[in-house]
């Protein structure tokens, strides 16, 4: 497809400097610039789906100009409004253009989670928990070697015990480090101290410093108690580095260089407002502060596939059951942001090849624009074989390398990386993959103690048991434009039942049936694999030429296992979409959160899938409208890493790997990757057997083809 040439930004390009300084502004001059404010985040507010699809719909099918209506461009600034120690929450929308401040809303605490912290706050916490008389005396029932100083990690609260009206809290996890190094990155993980410092956010004061259990299984629940005398817990403590130049074992040396090498450059092409084409894709590309990477308008030759694809949401519920360690959960996403804790790519390291970085800009606590360089990285990779077949008759083999188009994003939350690609196909195919990478969080144990709520990987380290359940939000679009009747998407659940042997349909039991399932109103769904469920996206009024049936896309994602904590537990309760493995539910406009808006702190899921699902949305299926209105779906898919750590994961742990497909279905009349060339790598080369013929092996010739 031909882009038009148009002057006005782009509904979804991400917001130009000159925009977000003007919404920045407007908030400042609606509260005068002596009121002190704190600002969260300023990004792009998406247009209204509705307004967005006929724009789209003009876009697609060549009627773009500069005259076609528009969506108003416009920003989300979320901000404190700073007033003795009060923090006064503001949810605002700005006309990105005209710095008209279109709404401005107060959020009050409704005794069910707090705004999310903000980068900055994290990295203040350390600094406030080391100047407190209460920390410094709990430090001192602890000896701790000679050249040794405290490092504190920063840690949402967590569900609270009571729904008392708590303020909105921060607690730490307190370690070592060996600063005789004379080195930053030496890792402080293999030294926990077991106190957690609990701080009110809007007084800057610990009110509390939280001792931990640290006997084994058979010990109790109860914390340890203070000590009278230093105690010295790091008598058999031992370093644990993986920074090369900090390792005490030689690097491997019989490892050689390969490489990524493309002589002619990339086949993608990267347009200043980040649309993104390659192959027969076409998709824009936005970084959210809370999202990551968002994945917009997302079309395969022209025919539009998903209107847009995200991560919404990941939780790390701990299964250790002493108190505190009963509030340790995490939500990644909602606590904090993971846009945020966005890594700066390095070129050779994260991404291999002719390599592309989209920068993205961030709100600092005054307002301005800050930009994040390279927090995404946009390359090709070979996939493995595409396609192949051989001729039994002749012995030639035909063969297509795949080739896969990545958008790559990874995120530091404290001690965990994460790793997130989309990874686009030569036949039509998306994947979504997920990494899990870092340090596991570890506490104290005493020496020659054992538990099961968790593994020893290191002399005085109990690393715990935990969860890390994620969601993917999917808003599917199925062939929705192009002129006539476009349909609309519906979703349908297919399973292959066996059928009992009997005389008049299966003689010879071999016969199975395939039962499909429109979904009429919001639900969830759990995965069965005796019947190999499978969620299908379809479009209702467009037929495959070929087969007759709705022209669509299947989802496949491997079962896992869903959240562990007892379904009355306060860490259900405010994970409420990590129970099971799909939700459906009806669109709204800015409903983009698995466990709702505001996770910090959270009592219960407010707002999140669980609610939509209440609502009883309708949806149109079989192409007959249903009673009263409808929605068009948005699906859910939720999956995880239930993690009981090894010791191989210390000290830094290798990738867990998640992959789910988005996979065509009677979406073509062929396979859509027949056009891929067959012709062989020039650059492959022979390798010897034998350790003489190595001179020999470096001039082997190319394989036959």
């Amino acid at each position: 497809m031909t882009i038009p040439a148009v002057t006005a930004p782009h509904p979804l390009a991400e917001l130009s400097e000159r925009e977000f300084t003007s919404a920045r502004n407007a908030i400042i001059k609606t509260h005068g610039p002596d009121q002190p404010l704190f600002f969260r985040t300023i990004y792009l507010q998406e247009p209204a789906k509705a307004e967005l699809l006929r724009f789209l719909d003009a876009e697609h099918t060549g009627r773009l100009t500069d005259a076609t209506p528009r969506p108003t461009r416009t920003a989300r600034v979320e901000y404190d409004v700073l007033t003795g120690k009060a923090q006064l929450f503001h949810r605002a929308t700005v006309n990105a253009v005209t710095g008209q401040v279109l709404s401005n809303d107060e959020i009050p605490r409704t005794n069910n989670g707090f705004p999310h912290f903000n980068v900055n706050e994290f990295e203040l916490f350390e600094g406030y928990c080391m100047k407190s008389e209460k920390v410094k005396e709990a430090l001192k029932e602890y000896t701790i070697p000679e050249g040794f100083e405290y490092t504190i990690d920063p840690w949402p609260y967590g569900g609270p015990d009571e729904d008392d009206g708590i303020p909105k809290i921060m607690q730490g996890l307190v370690f070592i480090r060996d600063a005789r190094k004379s080195n930053p990155d030496t890792n402080h993980y293999p030294y926990p101290i077991p106190l957690i410092p609990v701080m009110d956010w809007s007084t800057k004061e610990i009110i509390r410093i939280d001792r931990l259990p640290t006997g084994g299984s058979e010990d109790g629940m109860e914390p340890s108690a203070a000590s009278q005398e230093p105690r010295d817990i790091f008598a058999k403590s031992v370093p644990a580095e993986y920074v090369s130049e900090l390792l005490d074992v030689p690097e491997r040396a019989d490892l050689k260089p390969l490489n990524v090498v493309q002589p002619e450059g990339a086949s993608f092409k990267i347009h200043p407002d980040n649309l993104i084409e390659w192959q027969k894709w076409r998709f824009r590309l936005s970084i959210s502060p809370r999202e990551g990477p968002v994945l917009h308008d997302i079309c395969y030759d022209d025919r539009s596939v998903l209107y847009r694809l995200s991560y919404s949401e990941l939780t790390v519920p701990y299964g250790d059951p002493r108190a505190p360690f009963h509030r340790k959960q995490a939500f990644d996403f909602g606590d904090g942001g993971i846009g945020r804790a966005a890594n700066s790519l390095k070129l050779g390291c994260d991404c291999l090849g002719a390599i592309h970085y989209v920068d993205a800009c961030f709100s600092a606590a005054d307002g301005t624009p800050t930009k994040l360089d390279s927090v995404a990285c946009l390359h090709e990779q070979d996939g493995g074989v595409l396609w192949k077949h051989t001729n039994f008759r002749t012995e030639r083999g035909v063969v297509a390398r795949m080739r896969e188009f990545v958008v790559q994003f990874i995120a530091t939350l404290a001690n965990y990386e994460y790793i997130f690609a989309f990874k686009f196909d030569q036949a039509g195919g998306i994947t979504v993959e997920t990494r899990a990478t870092g340090m596991v969080s570890v506490v104290s144990i005493e020496d020659g103690k054992t538990s099961k709520y968790g593994n020893i990987v290191s002399p005085g380290i109990l690393a715990q048991n935990h969860q890390h359940i994620f969601a993917v939000r999917i808003d599917p679009a199925i062939d929705l434009f192009g002129g006539g009747n476009n349909g609309h998407t519906e979703i349908v659940v297919e399973e292959c039942h066996p059928v009992k042997m009997n005389p008049e349909t299966n003689p010879f039991g071999n016969y199975y049936e395939i039962r499909r399932n429109p979904v009429e109103r919001a639900t969830w769904i759990d995965s069965e694999v005796r019947l190999n469920r499978t969620i299908k996206l379809e479009n209702s009024a467009k037929k495959n030429p070929i087969s007759g049936k709705n022209v669509g896309y299947k989802l496949i994602s491997p079962a896992t296992q869903m959240l562990l904590a007892d379904t009355d537990s306060r860490i259900a309760q405010r994970a409420r979409f990590a129970e099971h493995n799909y939700w459906i539910t009806g669109h709204r406009d800015g409903e983009f959160w698995a466990a709702g808006e505001f996770t910090n702190q959270s009592t219960f899921e407010e707002g999140g899938v669980s609610d939509m699902v209440k609502r009883g949305d309708a949806f149109a299926v079989d192409g007959v409208q249903a009673t009263g209105q409808t929605s068009d779906p948005v699906l859910w898919s939720v999956f995880g890493f239930t993690h009981n750590p090894r010791v191989e994961d210390w000290p830094v742990m290798p990738v867990e790997i998640h992959q789910m497909h988005l996979r065509p279905a009677d979406f073509f009349a062929a396979n859509p990757a027949l056009d891929v060339p067959t012709k062989k790598n020039e650059s492959s080369v022979l390798v010897a057997c034998c350790a003489e013929d190595k001179a020999n092996g470096a001039n082997g010739v190319n394989g036959a083809h």
